[in-house]
């Protein structure tokens, strides 16, 4: 019934990205003052030694070290004579490789390329956005590109030599929209907690997609920005892509959006309402009836749908479907946006079951109405195999986005919240393989 392919995706430990390394003030000055005491051939010994090992790991090496060195000036005497080499050195010490994807590279979520050029008319270019996950458990966002081929087999690029950051853009109390503003109570920790959160990033365009890492930058996010859920949202004769995902402080979890057109700039913002809590929304990838669809879970147990004039605010859920068999017992979700089909949206959904299994499944929503259910699988379509359930979190099987190419359905797939995997199946075989209601 459904086919895995032999395309996987593993966890990297040479992926790493420059990061400040922070000390309290106490120990900043201590090192300073230690530094402040080198002779200058031994700080140009030092220095060189740092280059020679680590500047070709990093794309803008140099003016990282000297921006991380900038964050501790303030700390330093002005009678010292600081010269370049003393302050580059000085930043390699408040610096730090972080290595994104050594623990896992997961939960992936699939959607059309914005560029379509220069492939065969017969194949469709993809970009995949995965949770990679490090050091203390921080997760970020990391994407790769590839082409499905005229028989709907899955061939990635080749992963980029870098990791690089974008550059990020706090948003001023003055920026922030009415819209916005409407949403929170006017109390300072809320207008504060507002400008952290919503904010801008960027990277130059010569910046392969596949280098991009968007790593958490908020407080509401800085244990994590995971299980990034993307769809190419379609208005009015526009594309948009849109990635709802879970900003983790390490205490609570909250669901955010991200935003963008070309994978290269991005705004990330905020949701608000009522029906804003618990985590893994997926948005549909057009309107109904005027307005925006998302399915969500907000129990922790069944999935529910919800609609909105605005993206940004989500006040009423209704529940759309409960566990029914043995194998989700436990708790339902979706495993990323539907899609669209003549027969009607094809929800693929996750389940867990005795044992805390988790499987993959699939239901049927009626496509101008999918508050109803027309049709499911009653066994799962994908559960892990021997060679799958061994890993980081075992007996998982879970994903965040599929991609319909041709009269196929693709399924990208993290494996026991480790490695990744793709599978293919006919959706008219789907179909028939679901049990009308």
């Amino acid at each position: 019934m459904i086919k895995k392919l032999s395309t996987k995706l593993f966890p990297d430990s040479k992926r790493v990205i420059l990061l400040p390394f922070e000390l309290n003030e106490v120990r900043t000055i201590r090192v300073i003052n230690m530094v402040s005491s080198l002779e200058e051939s031994e700080v140009q010994k030092i220095l060189n030694r740092i280059f020679k090992e680590f500047s070709d790991r990093h794309r803008y090496f140099e003016e990282i070290i000297f921006s991380n060195y900038l964050r501790i000036e303030k700390y330093i005497h002005k009678c010292i004579n600081m010269t370049t080499d003393r302050k580059m050195l000085l930043g390699s010490y408040f610096s730090k490789e972080y290595s994104i994807c050594s623990a896992a590279l997961f939960n992936p979520s699939i959607v059309v390329h914005p560029d379509q050029s220069g492939i065969n008319e017969d194949s469709l270019r993809f970009v995949i956005s995965l949770r990679a996950t490090g050091e203390g458990h921080i997760s970020s966002i990391v994407f790769r590109e590839g082409i499905i081929n005229k028989n709907s087999n899955v061939r990635l690029n080749d992963a980029a030599k870098y990791s690089t950051l974008p550059k990020y853009i706090k948003l001023k109390r003055k920026e922030i929209s009415s819209r916005k503003l409407k949403y929170v109570n006017k109390s300072s920790s809320a207008i504060d907690d507002l400008l952290d959160s919503n904010y801008s990033c960027s990277f130059s365009e010569k910046i392969p997609l596949s280098e991009r890492v968007l790593f958490p930058n908020s407080k509401s996010e800085c244990v994590g920005m995971e299980d990034a859920r993307f769809v190419r949202f379609h208005d009015k004769k526009k594309y948009t892509y849109f990635g709802t995902y879970t900003a983790y402080n390490g205490q609570s979890c909250r669901v955010q959006l991200i935003e963008t057109r070309d994978f290269q700039n991005f705004e990330i913002g905020t949701l608000h309402g009522n029906a804003i809590k618990d985590k893994g929304m997926a948005l549909f990838p057009r309107k109904i009836d005027n307005k925006y669809v998302m399915t969500s879970r907000q129990d922790s147990e069944n999935i529910f749908i919800m609609f909105s004039k605005d993206i940004y605010f989500w006040n009423d859920a209704k529940i759309l479907r409960t566990s029914n068999y043995p194998w989700e017992f436990i708790q339902i979700g979706n495993c990323g946006s539907p899609i669209e089909t003549d027969a009607g949206w094809i929800l693929i959904t996750h389940a867990v079951g005795p044992m805390r299994r988790y499987v993959i499944s699939a239901i049927l929503l009626d496509i101008e109405n999918p508050l109803k259910i027309i049709g499911g699988l009653n066994k799962p379509l994908i559960e892990p195999n021997e060679q799958e359930r061994e890993g980081y979190v075992p007996n998982v099987v879970y994903s965040c986005g599929s991609i319909a190419h041709k009269k196929n359905l693709i399924i990208p797939y993290a494996y026991s919240d480790s490695s990744c995997g793709f599978a293919k199946i006919g959706i008219n075989e789907l179909l028939k393989k679901m049990t009308l209601l």
